[in-house]
């Protein structure tokens, strides 16, 4: 039987601050590679209108994005952590491809509006969810039906075409990944808290690949409510 590892509270704070710092380190070069890949299709008009104009283009990218989503949650333990990190990168960038909608559809004053407003309300949502002392498992879960409900409404409205519907739609969105970009923060402290002194770098690179990808994830359906409040609906 190996020897239990202790550590000092000392290095545990360090190890839980170095792996929290990784999280958000790989989220903001998960969202910064989109922003980047985003702005440089809309600025080639030919890839443009490849992605948008082309039939079936622009749906096989969202297959593939999604495909790559349900991998990482579904494979990571599994997988190499170099592999890990590499389909995260690559899932940034696909769907900056297909985020490059945002520069054709809205103003530069409506994203960036929205963008300040996404990032302010997440750091909020993420500060409270690392400080609260209650423990937002049940929240969680409810949110995730919630956000069940609205793809389900989102899919109707495509044939209803309701105003109203819409923007509940839009409202509702909102207060979900408010609520799971706390959520969220939680699990990550969580885990940062419980796990093993002799765990290998390879995990713990995984792990902040995980988290990295879910506040991603919060991040960017935040982001887009965000721009129809403030692009005004739809043109």
């Amino acid at each position: 039987m190996e020897p239990m590892t202790y550590q000092s509270a000392e290095q545990v704070k360090t190890r839980v601050n170095a792996f929290i710092l990784s999280v958000y380190n790989w989220m903001f070069i998960g969202l910064g590679l989109t922003g980047v890949v985003a702005y440089s299709t809309f600025r080639i008009p030919a890839l443009s209108k490849l992605i948008f104009s082309t039939p079936g283009v622009f749906f096989a990218l969202m297959i593939g994005e999604l495909a790559m989503v349900f991998i990482l949650v579904g494979r990571i333990t599994k997988m190499q952590a170099s592999t890990a990190t590499a389909m995260f990168v690559a899932y940034s960038a696909l769907n900056g491809l297909t985020m490059s909608f945002i520069f054709l559809a809205y103003t530069k004053t409506a994203i960036f509006g929205a963008f300040f407003a996404t990032a302010g309300t997440f750091a909020a949502c993420s500060i409270y969810g690392w400080v609260t002392k209650r423990d937002l498992t049940s929240m969680g879960s409810f949110m995730f039906m919630g956000l069940i409900g609205v793809i389900i409404a989102s899919v109707v409205n495509m044939f209803l075409a309701s105003s109203a519907l819409y923007w509940a739609i839009t409202y509702i969105t909102i207060f979900i990944f408010v609520g799971l970009t706390a959520y969220d923060t939680q699990k990550i402290k969580e885990m940062a808290l419980t796990q093993p002194a002799d765990i290998g770098a390879g995990a713990v690179r995984k792990g902040a690949i995980m988290g990295a990808l879910k506040l991603y994830l919060d991040f960017i359906n935040l982001f887009l409510m965000m721009l129809r409040l403030f692009g005004g609906g739809r043109d």
